[in-house]
């Protein structure tokens, strides 16, 4: 190799240095440059109080909702009830009750609950995301179970709807026991 070509490598090779020195200089830039872009855009509020906070804008807090709630069996041996009679609840708030549920016989029973609510137009305002009225239940004998109710008032319930009552009434789901008492095997031969 010639001189020349010697040369001409050395100069090359101070310019890729040059380039890998301004790239990562660059790269470090980005850093306060994004939280700028940020901090104008209104993107990330960096030095607010609330950073990493969600908050549920739905909520309307100037005004509370009385949930009563009841608990009742027909015809079944169980003892059922809610761990707190009545909530307040501010339309639009994520909430969660629990109710317990009693077998207090020596077989396995199987339940459905249906809702009811009070006044008339309230379940339209009544929104469950999750309830263990959605499906059956099934209790061991003596078992004893909690079951949670997901739910929100919707904000547009109106103001002359100060309370709502949920009822729920467990009945007993004839044959579900049976079926369950055969086992799979009785299941697969049908």
């Amino acid at each position: 190799m010639d001189a020349a070509q010697r040369a001409a490598n050395r100069a090359l090779l101070k310019r890729l240095g040059v380039v890998v020195v301004a790239m990562f200089a660059f790269g470090f830039a980005l850093v306060p440059f994004y939280e700028k872009i940020c901090e104008v855009t209104g993107i990330r509020n960096i030095d607010g109080p609330t950073q990493g906070l969600a908050v549920n804008t739905q909520v309307d807090a100037s005004r509370t909702v009385r949930i009563e709630l009841d608990a009742n069996v027909r015809a079944m041996a169980w003892t059922f009830r809610p761990s707190e009679p009545v909530v307040n609840v501010h339309p639009g708030e994520l909430k969660q009750v629990v109710y317990e549920v009693v077998n207090t016989t020596d077989r396995p029973v199987t339940g459905q609950a249906i809702p009811s609510y009070g006044p008339r137009d309230a379940a339209q305002y009544f929104r469950k995301l999750d309830c263990f009225c959605f499906a059956t239940q099934t209790l061991a004998p003596g078992e004893r179970r909690e079951m949670p109710v997901v739910f929100v008032i919707d904000p547009s319930v109106p103001r002359d709807m100060p309370a709502i009552a949920l009822s729920y009434t467990f009945f007993e789901v004839e044959g579900a026991a049976r079926v369950a008492a055969a086992g799979p095997a009785s299941r697969e031969s049908r």
